[in-house]
């Protein structure tokens, strides 16, 4: 079970994919980031449109669902050759319809700076390699794509007395561990939200959610310790 965030200029109570536009990196579909200053970046950004201060909602993405109902997934591991082709056809289909047939994409983010040296390599202006060359360096970016309503089975609103309580202790808990650890976003996330400490954390049985943030990340450092 992953969390993962939706950033808009409103929360999601419910999720309508005839809203969704196509033309984007993976096509039309719901779009999430484990990344979580990812997703409140686009809620500000999305928020001044609107004149609001922009909202993250968050998700509970399962993961093991998909291999139960047998989901179409496709992942990038990266900026790579294959991203690439994949996502400018994508980004130029000018039609109504989906252009391909998946359930679930997972890979990086196509941001402004990248999609201007997109338009560079369909004018040809830049080669492949080039383009690829210069992602090289390129910081991490991540999105989740939940391109049909099966899909959406998967990804569950976090909702619950203890929720904020636990919000609170996620931040405090990942921004500890990408200090402590010289962890990356990405990696401090999938480090906590994949550990017994959050799983015991997450149930309201254990009451755990009424301890201080400091004492989840000592279980957590005692966890991770003696991997």
């Amino acid at each position: 079970m992953r969390i993962v965030y939706h950033g808009s200029y409103t929360a999601i109570d419910e999720i309508d994919l005839s809203k969704c536009k196509v033309g984007r990196d993976f096509g039309r579909g719901f779009y999430v980031t484990s990344i979580r200053s990812q997703a409140a970046f686009w809620a500000k950004r999305k928020g001044r449109k609107s004149r609001s201060d922009g909202v993250v909602t968050e998700f509970q993405f399962d993961e093991d669902l998909c291999e139960v109902m047998d989901m179409n997934v496709l992942r990038f591991d990266g900026y790579t050759e294959e991203w690439l082709d994949f996502v400018v056809p994508n980004r130029i289909n000018k039609t109504k319809r989906q252009i391909h047939d998946f359930d679930i994409i997972e890979g990086p983010v196509a941001d402004d700076d990248i999609a201007t040296r997109i338009d560079d390599y369909l004018d040809e202006n830049i080669s492949k390699e080039q383009f690829l060359k210069d992602l090289t360096f390129k910081e991490p970016s991540h999105q989740i794509c939940f391109c049909t309503v099966q899909s959406l089975q998967s990804l569950v609103l976090r909702k619950g007395k203890i929720d904020s309580v636990i919000f609170h202790t996620d931040n405090n808990v990942l921004q500890a561990l990408m200090t402590d650890f010289a962890l990356s976003e990405i990696e401090a996330t999938n480090k906590y939200f994949k550990s017994k400490t959050y799983t015991l954390l997450a149930d309201e049985k254990t009451e755990l959610y009424k301890k201080k943030w400091q004492e989840i990340y000592d279980m957590l450092k005692r966890e991770l310790k003696n991997e």
